[in-house]
């Protein structure tokens, strides 16, 4: 039997060094919660070891927690990478960190990066600036994903900076992806009219929460569960899964 859930598939913790401290495990489940959401998706920059403390906060609520990154790609073009199993986002992450830069974070001008438990206690400090491209490109990552069984999302590509439309200005006619994110603002009236590919592509949009009352609820899916297959099925609208977003 298919069920609405509705889903916030970019979310940021206290890894993420643009995050404010409230980004927290038990935090951002009771905003879920609060707000109805039953999917999220943890999407720190680079990494994902804050995914697994969320998915044991998330523990006995019914919501469903996606281990996940917002990749930087060498076109400084950021993607979600979503996966079912945290064992699959850490191998995606060990990939990754051997294509970043050997840079310390300075937590003076990017801030801290917190590793933290599933209450938020801190356990260490990644020290690793991830806040910075990794070398590998745009195809080379949405086809690694994929094959690693993971969503592909483009992410908040109406934005300004760090997206498809801003760094290279149309959608890769060749693009695999899933889905393309949108941010909150976007209008689909005003918004197609100025990128006109969009209209050919499944639209979700998310929060990119980097502070609990940025994280949105106006992305449905009926599914007949909360797993990364069927959020798949929904985006293309097969077997009667299908996505509903919300517009302004």
């Amino acid at each position: 039997m298919l069920r609405p859930l509705l889903a916030d598939l970019h979310i940021h913790t206290v890894l993420s060094a643009c995050a404010e401290v409230e980004m927290i495990p038990p935090f951002i489940v009771r905003q879920a919660c609060r707000i109805g959401l039953g999917i999220i998706a943890i999407t720190d920059h680079n990494a994902c070891d804050n995914a697994e403390a969320v998915i044991q906060a998330a523990e006995g609520t019914g919501l469903r927690v996606l281990p996940g990154m917002e990749l930087q790609t060498r076109e400084e073009v950021h993607i979600l990478c979503l996966f079912d199993a945290v064992e699959v986002c850490r191998e995606w992450q060990r990939e990754v960190f051997q294509k970043l830069p050997p840079l310390k974070n300075n937590e003076d001008i990017f801030g801290p990066q917190f590793v933290v438990d599933a209450v938020g206690e801190w356990v260490r400090t990644e020290e690793r600036l991830l806040a910075v491209s990794a070398d590998t490109s745009l195809e080379e990552a949405t086809a690694r994903v994929r094959a690693l069984g993971g969503l592909v999302i483009p992410a908040h590509v109406d934005r300004p900076s760090f997206s498809l439309l801003a760094n290279l200005g149309f959608v890769p006619p060749n693009l695999v992806a899933d889905a393309l994110e949108v941010t909150p603002r976007f209008v689909p009236g005003a918004g197609f009219k100025q990128w006109p590919q969009l209209q050919a592509w499944p639209l979700v949009v998310s929060g990119d929460a980097h502070q609990l009352s940025e994280m949105r609820n106006r992305t449905l899916f009926k599914v007949e569960l909360p797993s990364i297959r069927e959020i798949s099925l929904a985006l293309r609208g097969e077997e009667g899964r299908k996505v509903v977003v919300e517009w302004p």
